[in-house]
């Protein structure tokens, strides 16, 4: 699972870890915030709260959380045969996974400062209100995150973090 604050490159890392990888299935999460400007429509199952409450109260997520008004959640994970689930989430997301379960990999993705934490959201359309509330939220995020993970990587170079993380992935696998 890899996990971290808003503008740490969550979902770049994770999309470039999964192309690398044939043996790793990313699941799609959903969420009711609205798609940013030049965001992929794929990027999320964008839904409407209700949509979302329901599948809730339909027991169709592995682990959801409200973040800042808006709703994301990882749904019930059906990857291919054979084939190893890459979550991308945020903290809270984190702490449900531990909770069910506890021999999940969890992978703390840190940007290397909140200047570039909050230039990745400014590039992403975020406006600065929404900024520094996600930096805010962030820095407890870190903070809690630390203790959680069981590894840390910071993305100060992508090329770098996305070694690091499937490396990670890797040394997980052969553990098994």
């Amino acid at each position: 699972m890899l996990f971290g604050p808003g503008g740490a490159g969550k979902g770049t890392v994770a999309s470039r870890v999964v192309a690398k990888d044939p043996g790793l299935w990313l699941s799609r999460s959903w969420t009711t915030r609205p798609p940013r400007p030049g965001e992929p429509a794929d990027a999320y199952e964008f839904v409407d709260r209700a949509t979302f409450e329901r599948r809730v109260r339909e027991g169709g997520f592995f682990e959801w959380a409200e973040f800042l008004g808006h709703l994301y959640g990882t749904p019930l994970a059906d990857p291919p045969p054979g084939k190893d689930v890459l979550l991308e989430i945020d903290l809270q997301g984190a702490r449900q996974v531990r909770a069910r379960r506890p021999d999940a990999t969890l992978i703390l993705l840190r940007a290397p400062s909140p200047d570039v934490q909050a230039a990745r959201m400014r590039a992403r359309g975020d406006d600065e209100a929404r900024i520094a509330e996600r930096l805010a939220a962030g820095r407890d995020e870190e903070r809690e995150g630390l203790a959680l993970a069981d590894e840390v990587v910071v993305n100060s170079d992508l090329a770098q973090a996305t070694a690091e993380v499937a490396g990670i992935v890797e040394r997980r696998r052969s553990a098994r």
